[in-house]
């Protein structure tokens, strides 16, 4: 069911467990409180917004971002756009000088972004300029996105409880890459810049209230005051349990499209089906959160 909102903005959700799409919004405008609030509340809401067949420059994409809170400059520096360092490039395409022009491998193992600094991002809005398509022209490279909220109202009374006031310990370094990553190790400095840090496994939603699961393999490497075999069987369940199909929705990417979602409450993963001459070129900026609790 889809509602009317400012006269010719629709919401309709997703047949998923997680998000909902926005037309008639174009996002290279400046939008009104009235717009900014539904969207903002649909956001809160649905924890996933897709805008289709928009078209930003770079201050137009930092513009609307900003509009939602601070937003964030990544640590890896050399993956920023020229000019706008608010915008990460994600991207397979080679430089002039053999170099990626963007994070080639972003996102391949599921994740929530920026777990691993005490204040997470609230969310990040992606862009896709330029998309990999097949030999018959379907578009490839595909993003899923995990539903962190459905997947915890799932859990029994029983282990609800034991996961209460548990915090999980997140180590950048130590994050999943794809086995074929060409991505360079963290330096001293980008390593001083992300320590380890303890969030709760079970994240309270700072605008709802909702309650989700704040917690995966690859990057959380244990449970404050639990044996490291106990807790990593439970982070590992729990990964398994959230990465469900039900609790999935998958994006088959066109260009111009836009999507924002709520790392409080979600986790995704990028699908690399694709390699060159299948170019991939997305746009990202990422807007401040705070400490989860």
């Amino acid at each position: 069911m889809s509602q009317l909102l400012e006269n010719t903005i629709t919401i309709t959700p997703l047949d998923a467990p997680i998000g909902a799409e926005i037309t008639g919004v174009d996002l290279s405008q400046e939008q009104s409180p009235a717009v900014m609030k539904m969207i903002d509340d649909a956001y809160n809401k649905y924890n996933l917004l897709l805008f289709r067949k928009q078209q930003l420059t770079p201050q137009q994409h930092i513009r609307f971002g900003a509009s939602l809170g601070p937003l964030e400059i990544h640590v890896l520096k050399r993956y920023l756009l020229k000019d706008y360092p608010e915008i990460l490039l994600i991207s397979n395409i080679l430089r002039e000088d053999g170099d990626f022009l963007g994070l080639p491998d972003a996102g391949q193992t599921w994740h929530t972004d920026t777990s691993y600094r005490q204040k997470p991002s609230r969310g990040s809005i992606l862009y896709a300029h330029e998309i990999p398509r097949d030999e018959n022209h379907k578009a490839i490279g595909d993003t899923l996105f995990a539903s962190t909220a459905a997947a915890y109202d799932d859990l029994s009374p029983e282990l609800k409880e034991r996961l209460h006031g548990k915090k999980a310990i997140h180590r950048y370094s130590l994050r999943k890459r794809p086995s074929d990553s060409k991505r360079e190790k963290l330096t001293k400095a980008q390593l001083d810049e992300t320590p380890d840090i303890a969030h709760p496994v079970v994240r309270t939603h700072p605008h709802t209230g909702r309650k989700a699961l704040y917690v995966f393999e690859g990057e959380c490497i244990g449970i404050e005051g639990m044996p490291e075999e106990e807790g990593a069987q439970i982070i590992s369940d729990l990964t398994q349990h959230i990465i469900s199909p039900k609790y999935i929705y998958r994006h088959n990417w066109s260009e111009g499209d836009v999507i924002m979602w709520d790392n409080a409450a979600s986790l995704h993963l990028a699908i690399c089906d694709y390699k060159l001459p299948q170019r991939r070129l997305l746009h990202r900026v990422t807007i401040e959160g705070g400490v989860p609790f």
